[in-house]
């Protein structure tokens, strides 16, 4: 059921008149009735006082005399009073004297007394009214007269003022009826046509309908006109901008087709270069071995020492060309993403890099992690990558401290590589992904640059990020998470269960 407040407007009005007419009504009716009332019990009474005076009066004589007869001769007076039921003369010493009685009427209540200092005493009970009053004579009571009345009169009264209003009601029913679709027409139905059409602006984002005008010169005019002129403002910003969504989205277009065309040029170019370099690099590298093979024996110092670092930058140059291959490779590579158990594949990356261990001090704590939908190929290189990086850089460890493990960050797993090693200065983190970019010196680290810029593109393509945070000589930790395209994780994040491991 519908409350008030959800009514519709026009049935707000049609009822509020209705309630403020019929209240209004009822309040005036019930005031006029109390009013009459009120009247009609003093007329009532004034009546009977007049009536007991008169015969009060006329009686008089007959008291003295003492002659009952006269008495009630003058009581049969009040037949003319169709209203009066009863009357009665009582003597001095209570007595009753005469008596006047209407035919069909039942017995009264005793008399009632008169209170010290008064003429008479009156009092409505039963439907009736009595009243009780003295007859002196020379100004000394020389009897009383009892009369009784009943109030036909009042519910004749009451009955006539009932069909007046509830006449009056009808009437006011109708004119309130009658003013309310008056109502309605001026107030009521313009605002149900400008909720109407704001409904439909709100449901299709039709900025172009427009509400109907009142025709009148008032508030609700001027609502319905502010109204439109806001929904064409509306539709002229909305015009403009769909047109500059519409630019954007060439814009964007245009710029995605260039930048992957950008990216396509670049790969094909790091790929050629590499496949290109190899072929002089193997030539070096043949003819400086023969070189050592051959005349080695007779070279001076400097000259080994020259060949020898001949023999390094080439070793080092195919290490950079193996990892411009492995990057450019990633670009073009589609994702093969299945459910891939991390504990397994960390485990076969700690068994890859069990040979650069040898000889040291290596404390593995790794940490219970979840399984998550990945291409393995490339998640391995990543643990590769960042693993590998944790040995080279704790080198200068007596005891070289490595974690593994995995938390959570607002419901989201986040999966960290954590070193003791040689850390790096934050105010250079910026740098720390991108391509040949080294926060170390060559001779105190090798490397080429290219595995944590390779770390970055292998998670953005599955969708996560990558971050890390360090200190100079106090270690780092990387941060990596799969998110979009790495799908949900399959197993929740278990507690971690720390494994040492000294190699």
């Amino acid at each position: 059921m519908l409350r008030f407040r959800d009514y519709s407007i026009p049935k707000k009005l049609t009822w509020m008149n209705l309630l403020v007419s019929g209240t209004a009504l009822l309040l005036a009716s019930a005031g006029f009735f109390a009013y009459d009332l009120y009247n009609f019990r003093a007329s009532t009474v004034r009546n009977l006082e007049i009536q007991a005076q008169i015969i009060g009066s006329n009686s008089v004589s007959a008291l003295l005399f003492d002659d009952p007869h006269s008495a009630e001769n003058t009581l049969s007076a009040l037949r003319a009073a169709p209203h009066v039921m009863f009357a009665e003369i009582y003597a001095p010493d209570g007595r009753a004297f005469a008596r006047y009685r209407r035919e069909g009427s039942a017995t009264f209540p005793p008399l009632l007394p008169i209170p010290t200092g008064e003429a008479q005493v009156y009092r409505f009970q039963g439907g009736q009214v009595a009243l009780v009053r003295s007859i002196t004579f020379q100004g000394k009571p020389v009897a009383k007269i009892y009369i009784r009345s009943d109030l036909q009169a009042m519910d004749d009264l009451e009955k006539n003022f009932g069909i007046i209003v509830i006449t009056v009601f009808l009437m006011s029913l109708l004119a309130t009826i009658w003013m309310s679709s008056v109502a309605r027409r001026s107030i009521a139905e313009p605002i149900v046509r400008l909720a109407g059409t704001a409904r439909i602006v709100l449901s299709e984002k039709n900025y172009s309908v427009r509400a109907s005008p009142a025709g009148e010169r008032n508030e609700i005019a001027i609502l319905i006109s502010t109204f439109n002129e806001m929904l064409a403002q509306i539709q002229e910003k909305d015009a403009a901008l769909g047109q500059a969504h519409d630019r954007l989205e060439q814009q964007v277009h245009q710029r995605t087709a260039q930048l992957n065309a950008a990216n396509a040029d670049l790969e094909a170019f790091s790929y050629s270069v590499s496949h290109d370099l190899r072929a002089p690099l193997r030539h070096i590298s043949a003819f400086s071995q023969l070189l050592n093979e051959e005349y080695g024996s007779k070279m001076e110092a400097g000259a080994q020492q020259y060949l020898n670092r001949i023999q390094g930058g080439v070793k080092n140059m195919g290490h950079l060309i193996d990892d411009l291959l492995k990057m450019a490779q990633i670009g073009r590579k589609e994702l093969a993403c299945v459910a891939t158990d991390l504990n397994d594949m960390v485990k076969d990356v700690l068994a890859d890099l069990q040979p650069e261990c040898e000889g040291r001090q290596i404390d593995w704590r790794i940490g219970e992690l979840s399984s998550v939908e990945c291409d393995p190929g490339l998640v391995k290189q990543v643990f590769a990558n960042l693993l590998s990086n944790a040995v080279k850089y704790t080198r200068r460890r007596e005891l070289a401290v490595i974690e593994v493990g995995q938390v959570a960050e607002e419901g989201t797993p986040v999966i960290f590589v954590r070193d003791n090693g040689a850390g790096f200065d934050e105010r250079y983190v910026g740098k720390l992904f991108g391509v040949f970019q080294r926060l170390h010196r060559a001779e105190d680290f090798e490397g080429t640059g290219v595995g944590l810029s390779t770390v970055q593109r292998i998670v953005k393509k599955h969708g996560g990020a990558v971050w890390a945070k360090g200190e100079v000589d106090k270690g780092a930790t990387f941060y990596l998470t799969f998110t979009a395209k790495a799908s949900s994780l399959v197993a929740g994040t278990k507690a971690a269960k720390a494994t040492k491991a000294t190699v």
